[in-house]
Protein backbone atom coordinates (compact mmCIF):
# COMPACT_ATOMS: atom_id res chain seq x y z
CA UNK A 1 0.00 0.00 0.00
CA UNK A 2 1.40 3.10 -0.97
CA UNK A 3 1.92 5.40 2.06
CA UNK A 4 1.33 8.96 2.04
CA UNK A 5 4.08 11.44 2.96
CA UNK A 6 3.15 14.62 5.18
CA UNK A 7 5.04 17.86 4.43
CA UNK A 8 6.20 19.40 7.20
CA UNK A 9 6.75 22.68 5.61
CA UNK A 10 3.97 24.33 3.37
CA UNK A 11 6.07 26.18 0.84
CA UNK A 12 3.16 27.93 -1.40
CA UNK A 13 1.85 28.71 2.51
CA UNK A 14 5.34 30.39 2.81
CA UNK A 15 5.55 32.30 0.13
CA UNK A 16 2.39 33.97 0.35
CA UNK A 17 3.90 35.77 3.15
CA UNK A 18 5.85 37.34 0.55
CA UNK A 19 4.14 39.43 -1.94
CA UNK A 20 7.12 39.47 -4.04
CA UNK A 21 7.70 36.50 -5.03
CA UNK A 22 4.21 36.67 -6.81
CA UNK A 23 5.78 39.50 -9.24
CA UNK A 24 6.07 38.73 -12.92
CA UNK A 25 7.44 40.61 -15.59
CA UNK A 26 5.72 40.09 -19.21
CA UNK A 27 3.63 36.53 -17.08
CA UNK A 28 6.65 35.31 -15.84
CA UNK A 29 8.05 34.95 -12.38
CA UNK A 30 10.51 37.76 -11.79
CA UNK A 31 13.95 35.99 -10.81
CA UNK A 32 16.22 39.47 -9.93
CA UNK A 33 19.74 37.37 -10.06
CA UNK A 34 18.49 36.18 -13.74
CA UNK A 35 17.48 39.70 -14.60
CA UNK A 36 21.01 41.23 -13.91
CA UNK A 37 22.69 38.49 -15.28
CA UNK A 38 20.61 39.34 -18.83
CA UNK A 39 20.32 43.08 -18.33
CA UNK A 40 23.06 44.75 -16.41
CA UNK A 41 25.61 42.37 -15.96
CA UNK A 42 29.01 44.73 -16.51
CA UNK A 43 31.57 46.86 -14.93
CA UNK A 44 30.40 50.02 -13.03
CA UNK A 45 31.72 53.52 -12.85
CA UNK A 46 34.10 52.68 -15.90
CA UNK A 47 32.38 51.85 -18.94
CA UNK A 48 30.89 54.12 -21.45
CA UNK A 49 28.76 51.85 -22.90
CA UNK A 50 25.11 51.61 -22.81
CA UNK A 51 25.29 48.05 -20.84
CA UNK A 52 27.66 49.55 -18.35
CA UNK A 53 25.95 52.87 -17.80
CA UNK A 54 22.60 51.40 -17.34
CA UNK A 55 24.61 49.07 -14.47
CA UNK A 56 25.86 51.80 -12.91
CA UNK A 57 22.79 53.52 -12.75
CA UNK A 58 21.35 50.53 -11.16
CA UNK A 59 24.48 50.20 -8.73
CA UNK A 60 24.10 53.99 -7.65
CA UNK A 61 20.51 53.43 -7.15
CA UNK A 62 20.52 50.79 -4.70
CA UNK A 63 23.05 52.65 -2.67
CA UNK A 64 20.57 55.36 -2.99
CA UNK A 65 17.47 53.16 -1.19
CA UNK A 66 20.48 51.88 1.22
CA UNK A 67 20.79 55.37 2.08
CA UNK A 68 17.02 56.03 3.10
CA UNK A 69 16.70 53.15 4.42
CA UNK A 70 19.34 53.30 7.20
CA UNK A 71 18.33 57.32 6.89
CA UNK A 72 22.24 58.54 6.11
CA UNK A 73 22.66 61.75 5.39
CA UNK A 74 24.38 61.05 1.53
CA UNK A 75 24.41 58.00 -0.29
CA UNK A 76 28.29 58.95 -0.27
CA UNK A 77 28.10 57.39 3.46
CA UNK A 78 27.36 53.60 2.10
CA UNK A 79 29.77 51.29 0.96
CA UNK A 80 28.86 48.19 -0.53
CA UNK A 81 31.15 44.99 1.07
CA UNK A 82 30.91 41.10 0.75
CA UNK A 83 29.33 40.61 4.47
CA UNK A 84 28.99 42.22 7.89
CA UNK A 85 32.09 40.90 8.66
CA UNK A 86 34.43 42.59 5.69
CA UNK A 87 32.46 45.70 6.76
CA UNK A 88 33.84 45.76 10.58
CA UNK A 89 37.13 44.40 9.37
CA UNK A 90 37.44 47.37 7.01
CA UNK A 91 36.61 49.29 9.71
CA UNK A 92 39.11 48.41 12.30
CA UNK A 93 42.11 48.15 9.54
CA UNK A 94 41.46 51.28 7.51
CA UNK A 95 40.24 53.48 10.79
CA UNK A 96 41.90 51.57 13.69
CA UNK A 97 45.25 49.95 12.54
CA UNK A 98 46.34 52.22 9.78
CA UNK A 99 44.29 55.43 10.84
CA UNK A 100 43.67 57.28 14.39
CA UNK A 101 45.03 54.35 16.71
CA UNK A 102 48.26 54.66 18.40
CA UNK A 103 49.87 52.59 21.64
CA UNK A 104 48.15 53.42 24.54
CA UNK A 105 44.51 53.76 23.46
CA UNK A 106 41.76 51.83 24.56
CA UNK A 107 39.15 49.87 22.72
CA UNK A 108 35.79 49.03 24.73
CA UNK A 109 34.41 46.07 23.13
CA UNK A 110 31.23 44.01 25.55
CA UNK A 111 31.29 40.10 25.97
CA UNK A 112 27.59 40.16 23.82
CA UNK A 113 29.76 40.26 20.49
CA UNK A 114 30.00 38.20 17.57
CA UNK A 115 33.62 37.14 16.46
CA UNK A 116 33.38 39.36 13.62
CA UNK A 117 33.20 42.36 16.04
CA UNK A 118 35.58 40.76 18.66
CA UNK A 119 39.13 39.39 16.47
CA UNK A 120 39.55 42.45 14.10
CA UNK A 121 39.81 44.47 17.09
CA UNK A 122 42.62 42.10 18.70
CA UNK A 123 44.49 42.28 15.52
CA UNK A 124 43.96 45.80 16.21
CA UNK A 125 45.46 45.58 20.00
CA UNK A 126 48.11 43.41 18.80
CA UNK A 127 49.33 45.00 16.01
CA UNK A 128 49.32 49.22 17.72
CA UNK A 129 49.66 48.41 21.55
CA UNK A 130 46.02 48.99 22.07
CA UNK A 131 44.27 48.18 24.96
CA UNK A 132 40.81 46.16 24.86
CA UNK A 133 38.02 46.56 27.77
CA UNK A 134 34.64 44.47 28.10
CA UNK A 135 31.58 45.47 29.66
CA UNK A 136 29.78 42.37 30.87
CA UNK A 137 26.19 41.46 31.47
CA UNK A 138 23.23 41.00 33.68
CA UNK A 139 22.25 37.32 34.86
CA UNK A 140 19.29 38.33 32.20
CA UNK A 141 21.05 38.99 29.20
CA UNK A 142 21.11 43.19 29.12
CA UNK A 143 24.46 44.65 29.44
CA UNK A 144 25.35 45.99 32.55
CA UNK A 145 25.52 49.73 31.39
CA UNK A 146 26.94 51.40 34.61
CA UNK A 147 30.49 49.75 34.02
CA UNK A 148 30.65 52.08 30.66
CA UNK A 149 31.38 54.88 33.91
CA UNK A 150 34.34 53.16 34.36
CA UNK A 151 35.78 51.78 31.61
CA UNK A 152 35.09 54.90 29.11
CA UNK A 153 38.38 56.85 30.28
CA UNK A 154 39.84 59.85 28.10
CA UNK A 155 42.67 57.20 26.29
CA UNK A 156 39.20 55.39 24.55
CA UNK A 157 39.41 55.73 20.64
CA UNK A 158 36.58 53.16 19.83
CA UNK A 159 33.16 51.46 21.10
CA UNK A 160 32.07 49.05 19.54
CA UNK A 161 28.70 47.02 20.26
CA UNK A 162 26.31 44.83 19.14
CA UNK A 163 22.60 46.44 18.51
CA UNK A 164 20.90 43.17 18.42
CA UNK A 165 22.39 39.93 20.14
CA UNK A 166 22.69 36.92 17.46
CA UNK A 167 22.49 34.72 20.71
CA UNK A 168 20.29 36.02 22.93
CA UNK A 169 18.34 38.57 20.91
CA UNK A 170 19.10 41.77 23.39
CA UNK A 171 18.68 45.13 22.37
CA UNK A 172 21.28 47.21 23.40
CA UNK A 173 20.56 50.96 23.41
CA UNK A 174 22.94 51.99 21.22
CA UNK A 175 22.20 55.85 20.87
CA UNK A 176 23.34 55.87 24.68
CA UNK A 177 26.44 54.10 24.38
CA UNK A 178 27.28 56.74 21.00
CA UNK A 179 26.81 59.77 23.52
CA UNK A 180 29.01 58.56 25.98
CA UNK A 181 31.21 57.58 23.45
CA UNK A 182 31.20 60.90 21.83
CA UNK A 183 31.50 62.98 24.95
CA UNK A 184 35.12 61.56 25.38
CA UNK A 185 35.98 62.01 21.54
CA UNK A 186 35.45 58.00 20.99
CA UNK A 187 33.53 56.97 17.85
CA UNK A 188 30.91 54.44 18.44
CA UNK A 189 30.81 51.47 16.36
CA UNK A 190 27.96 49.40 15.81
CA UNK A 191 27.20 45.79 14.73
CA UNK A 192 23.85 45.89 12.81
CA UNK A 193 23.72 42.54 11.31
CA UNK A 194 21.04 41.26 13.22
CA UNK A 195 18.89 44.71 14.03
CA UNK A 196 19.08 46.08 10.60
CA UNK A 197 16.84 43.45 9.27
CA UNK A 198 14.14 43.42 12.11
CA UNK A 199 13.70 46.93 13.61
CA UNK A 200 13.83 50.61 11.94
CA UNK A 201 17.66 51.67 12.32
CA UNK A 202 18.17 55.56 11.73
CA UNK A 203 21.79 55.85 11.99
CA UNK A 204 21.39 59.99 12.75
CA UNK A 205 19.65 59.53 15.46
CA UNK A 206 21.69 56.83 16.60
CA UNK A 207 24.45 58.84 16.00
CA UNK A 208 26.58 55.94 15.23
CA UNK A 209 29.71 56.83 13.39
CA UNK A 210 29.83 53.39 11.45
CA UNK A 211 27.12 50.39 11.04
CA UNK A 212 27.86 47.14 9.35
CA UNK A 213 24.87 44.96 8.40
CA UNK A 214 24.27 42.14 5.48
CA UNK A 215 21.65 41.61 2.91
CA UNK A 216 21.56 37.72 3.02
CA UNK A 217 19.83 38.25 7.00
CA UNK A 218 17.17 40.23 4.66
CA UNK A 219 15.86 37.70 2.32
CA UNK A 220 18.98 38.56 -0.30
CA UNK A 221 21.50 36.40 -1.39
CA UNK A 222 24.93 36.35 0.17
CA UNK A 223 27.52 38.56 -0.67
CA UNK A 224 25.87 41.74 -0.20
CA UNK A 225 27.40 43.55 3.06
CA UNK A 226 27.01 47.11 3.65
CA UNK A 227 29.18 49.65 5.16
CA UNK A 228 28.11 52.77 6.81
CA UNK A 229 30.28 55.45 7.78
CA UNK A 230 29.84 59.24 8.59
CA UNK A 231 31.52 61.00 5.71
CA UNK A 232 34.12 62.54 7.96
CA UNK A 233 35.08 59.40 9.66
CA UNK A 234 34.98 58.02 5.92
CA UNK A 235 37.73 60.52 5.31
CA UNK A 236 39.60 59.67 8.07
CA UNK A 237 40.27 56.04 7.25
CA UNK A 238 43.35 55.27 5.42
CA UNK A 239 43.01 52.85 1.80
CA UNK A 240 43.18 49.02 1.97
CA UNK A 241 44.13 48.43 -1.34
CA UNK A 242 44.75 50.27 -4.34
CA UNK A 243 43.38 50.26 -8.16
CA UNK A 244 41.18 52.78 -10.57
CA UNK A 245 38.78 54.86 -9.66
CA UNK A 246 40.93 56.45 -7.08
CA UNK A 247 43.64 58.63 -9.18
CA UNK A 248 43.49 61.48 -11.40
CA UNK A 249 46.73 60.69 -13.38
CA UNK A 250 50.20 58.00 -13.04
CA UNK A 251 53.57 59.23 -13.53
CA UNK A 252 56.36 56.61 -14.22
Amino acid sequence: MASKTKLLLNVEKIRQDFPILSRTTRGKPLVYVSDFFSRYNANVHRAIYELGEEATREYEGAREKVAQFIHARTPNEVAFTKSTTESLNTIAYGWGMKGKMREGDEIVSTVMEHHSNHVPWFFVQDAKGVKMKWVGMTDDGALRMDEYDDLITKRTKVVTVTQCSNVLGTINPVQEIAKRAHEVGAICVVDGAQSVPHMAVDVQKIDCDFLAFSGHKMLGPTGIGVLYGKEERLQEMEHLMGGGEMIREVHL
